[in-house]
């Protein structure tokens, strides 16, 4: 989830009777939704030791403050580890893996009924997920081709806020709202909703 930490684990199991060492160079890079790498945030190397049969674990942290600030909105990062078995020329695996952070920022409440021309009251729930706080905190609703812009009051650590917003609607069927929040720190989490409205 956007603003923990990434833990993972690369597994690695020699399959032979005979002993192996195996040196594993690992990295980490945000990336755009191309694969493109953005910037590099983490290098490391480690060899490991395997017995016969023998499988063993390298656990990868990536803490947040690694990769905070060099996150693009995709949100992505790609992850390499290059396994080369020492004394066996040219015996390399390369092992990828793309995270795609989740956001789990918008919340967006309604009443169980909206009909037409009737006031409905709708909760957005919106938070901040990081271990700093944030401000220029602005609230973007789209709701029936209009928009509305909102300024909030900022955010300590790990804070979740909420607003209440009225609208009427004007006509029955389906109705799409969408809301995008950001702020200094992070832009464009977005969540959205399909209501269904039913004629008066």
């Amino acid at each position: 989830v956007f603003g923990k930490d990434i833990t993972l684990l690369l597994i690695l199991n020699n399959l032979a009777s005979d002993r192996k060492t195996v040196k594993v160079d690992m990295s980490a890079s945000t990336v755009l939704y191309t694969r493109r790498a953005v910037t590099e945030i983490l290098k490391a190397t480690t060899s490991v030791d395997l017995g016969s049969k023998q499988g063993k674990h390298i656990r990868l942290k990536i803490p947040y403050s690694y990769y905070g600030k060099y996150l693009t909105t995709d949100k992505r990062i790609q992850v390499t580890a290059l396994c080369e078995v020492l004394h066996r020329q040219g015996l390399k695996l390369l092992v990828e893996k793309t995270i795609i952070l989740e956001d789990t920022n918008i919340i967006i409440k309604m009443p169980r009924r909206v009909v037409v021309n009737k006031a409905v009251t709708l909760e957005i729930s919106y938070a901040n997920p990081l271990p700093e706080p944030v401000s220029r905190c602005v609230l973007l609703v789209t709701l029936m081709n209009q928009q509305v812009k909102i300024h909030l009051a900022r955010l300590a650590p790990r804070e979740r806020s909420k607003i209440y917003f009225e609208f009427t609607p004007r006509k029955s069927g389906p109705l799409q709202l969408q809301v995008d929040f950001s702020c200094d720190k992070f832009s464009h989490v977005k969540g959205f909703v399909t209501i269904a409205v039913a004629p008066a």
